[in-house]
């Protein structure tokens, strides 16, 4: 592996083709970039937070046999639909177990089901390799950053718009001293004869990659698919982060489950060609690689090297190597001052800042960092310009502030949350910072040498906390009765939604006026 003076090098050379991006929760993180941030909602924001009547609005019970720890995904959802019954608000859910879930968002009842019937040999179940379907669903998405909004949005139940700095379709990059030519503005990728080509107008598909190891696409109106299912991993490997980008998947693989090897995956959906990119070491973070505005992806590993890929082929393109402790989260990739910046989680605590200006920023260690696995970040830009990093650390959120210090981008503390248990990545909808107090200690965590064996987990809670100050709005209270470990938040519609380990489903929102 190539290093170059311990830093990304960006140049800016040509508009993302595609347009602006979906208004929708899509995959893991929200976007492309893993910002986990919607930027505008007509409904949900502090002053709306600081009034009676935000609720769990209801919870559905889905039917699904954890692995292990592993229960239900997180949530990617279609706020819009128009079917034979009307406009409708959709939610796409994935089970452990191989099963698949579509639920009426309004109304909370589940509008289809499927499992993936697996033939192939089933592995023990460890705590490393659970076993079964450990990476969520998703729709596709553009790698062009989303367009910017103010508040209210348009479109769906409660208009919410996913948000990015800058002006939209603006900011593709590749790294300085590549030569290139503009990128010419092209169609989206034609199918072969007899080929399902999803960028083509026409039904609208969720795509789920089963423990198999098989790629299966989905129409959203009731589960049917299209097409066999494409060849995508080994069985039983233990995916991460799937996402569709410009007509191909991607997705991470780690802890070599099923013996596949720890690497990043590509499958072309038009040839069903697939590609990795091997790590020598282990793929870092839960929300897998990070998309920079020209589809270039960031993938961070355990021993300490941040890597761009290229699109589709994933050849090596550059990579940044700060060494140990390694890394412990998937990038997040946002744009400042017309930089495009990353930022990542070390090992030991601190955030990494790769920016325009060939320069690092770390933050300073924390104290303890013992427990510290953030698995990812979250980023989000406020009414006045500024922009924020989000991670959970061992017992909080943690925010910090990106600042111009010297004419380089660089981070300042901001503020911690209060104290919560494990907690998720968090979440962003103009400007209320969502946390989840996961309720699972963690086996270095002094609470659970003190408690008995019997109480050594606590049920998961959900907190609104003002995105400048990190002071506390709002709490779900006892209103969820399990923990949470593989599932995590995703929100539409002026609604946010989170699956627990029990197999159910809760919906959090205002109540809708009738």
């Amino acid at each position: 592996m190539m290093s170059f003076c311990g830093a990304f090098v960006w140049i800016t050379l040509a508009r993302a083709q595609f347009g602006r991006g979906a208004i929708d929760w899509t995959t893991s993180g929200n976007d492309a970039q893993r910002s986990s941030w919607v930027g505008a909602d007509p409904r949900i924001s502090k002053a709306d937070l600081e009034k009676p009547g935000f609720q769990l609005l209801w919870k559905v019970k889905l039917h699904n046999d954890p692995k292990q720890l592993n229960a239900l995904l997180p949530a990617v959802l279609l706020d819009f639909y128009i079917g034979y019954r009307g406009f409708r608000s959709l939610g796409f859910v994935a089970g452990s177990s191989d099963n698949v879930f579509a639920i009426d968002t309004d109304l909370g009842h589940i509008e289809w089901q499927k499992h993936f019937a697996s033939t192939a040999p089933q592995t023990r179940s460890t705590w490393n390799c659970p076993g079964g379907m450990t990476t969520g669903l998703t729709r596709p998405t553009l790698a062009a950053f989303p367009a910017a909004a103010g508040r209210g949005g348009s479109g769906g139940r409660g208009g919410p718009a996913r948000s990015g700095a800058g002006e939209p379709g603006e900011g593709a990059v590749t790294l300085a001293g590549i030569a290139r030519a503009p990128a010419p503005v092209v169609p989206p990728p034609a199918a072969p004869p007899g080929a399902h080509n999803p960028f083509r107008r026409g039904p609208s598909l969720v795509y789920a990659l089963s423990s198999d190891g098989l790629l299966h696409a989905m129409y959203v109106s009731n589960g049917e698919e299209p097409a066999p299912p494409a060849p995508f991993l080994p069985a039983n490997a233990q995916a991460r982060g799937l996402i569709v980008v410009d007509g191909v998947a991607y997705t991470a693989t780690a802890e070599g489950c099923g013996g596949a090897p720890n690497a990043v995956w590509a499958l072309d959906l038009a040839s069903q060609q697939v590609q990795s990119w091997r790590s020598d070491g282990g793929i870092s973070g839960s929300a897998g690689p990070a998309f920079g505005p020209d589809g270039t992806l960031y993938v961070a590993t355990n021993q300490g090297e941040l890597v761009s890929l290229e699109p589709k082929t994933l050849k090596l393109k550059n990579s940044y190597q700060p060494g140990q402790p390694g890394f412990a989260s998937s990038p997040v990739v946002f744009e400042y001052n017309n930089k495009i910046l990353v930022a990542v989680a070390a090992k030991d605590g601190r955030l990494h800042l790769l920016d325009g200006a060939a320069a690092v920023d770390k933050t300073p260690a924390p104290a303890s960092a013992s427990d510290f696995v953030p698995g990812a970040l979250a980023s989000w830009q406020d009414l006045d310009g500024a922009r924020w990093v989000l991670a959970p650390a061992a017992n909080s959120i943690a925010a910090w502030r990106v600042v111009e210090q010297n004419g380089a981008p660089a981070l300042q503390p901001g503020w911690v949350s209060r104290d919560l248990v494990s907690p998720l990545p968090p979440l962003v909808i103009n400007g209320v910072v969502f946390a989840v107090s996961s309720g699972e200690f963690r086996p270095n965590d002094s609470r659970v040498a003190a408690a008995p064996r019997a109480q050594r987990s606590s049920h998961a809670v959900l907190y609104a906390l003002d995105g400048r100050t990190g002071k506390e709005l709002w709490n779900s209270g006892n209103a969820i009765t399990s923990l949470v470990h593989s599932g995590g938040l995703s929100a539409g519609g002026s609604q946010l939604y989170l699956g627990a380990y029990d197999g159910t489903l809760y919906a959090f929102g205002f109540p809708m006026e009738h």
